[in-house]
């Protein structure tokens, strides 16, 4: 699964707003592209994990258009909404995921919450018992 969504990027006066076609309440802006793109990735992050939150669908993304650009959430979020979607989809529950981790259940209650910080190789140590492989990308801004 990739989160990469596509915006669009609008210059205002003294300003860059950016918008999300597939994430409406995700609007925010930045005095320069590279501002408003940073921008971006934390609007995008907070507008995915509030609809984890409140468990809200998440929408697949759609294709980039002509002008759009994509802009992907950061690696913790990524990893943490496709941990989310992996265990419900796994039909485990939280106490045998723990115990095929090897963690307590408040562990995995605390790698499922999505106001919770939790280290890359946790979650990834959460996706591989779930059959699932985290891969990292590194791209050209």
């Amino acid at each position: 699964m990739l989160y990469g969504f596509p915006a669009i990027l609008t210059p205002e006066e003294e300003t860059i707003i950016v918008r999300f076609r597939d994430l409406p309440e995700a609007i925010t802006e930045g005095a320069t592209r590279a501002e408003a793109m940073a921008a971006a990735v934390d609007c995008l992050d907070v507008a995915l994990l509030f609809r984890a939150r409140e468990e809200e669908p998440i929408p697949e993304p759609s294709p980039k258009a002509r002008g759009e650009v994509v802009v992907a959430p950061s690696p913790a979020v990524a990893a943490k909404l496709i941990l989310r979607q992996a265990f419900v989809e796994s039909g485990l529950s939280q106490s045998e995921l723990a115990r095929r981790i090897g963690v307590g259940e408040t562990e995995v209650r605390r790698m499922l919450d999505p106001d919770h910080a939790t280290k890359i190789d946790r979650l990834d140590r959460a996706l591989r018992v779930l059959g699932r492989r985290l891969v990292v990308d590194v791209q050209a801004a």
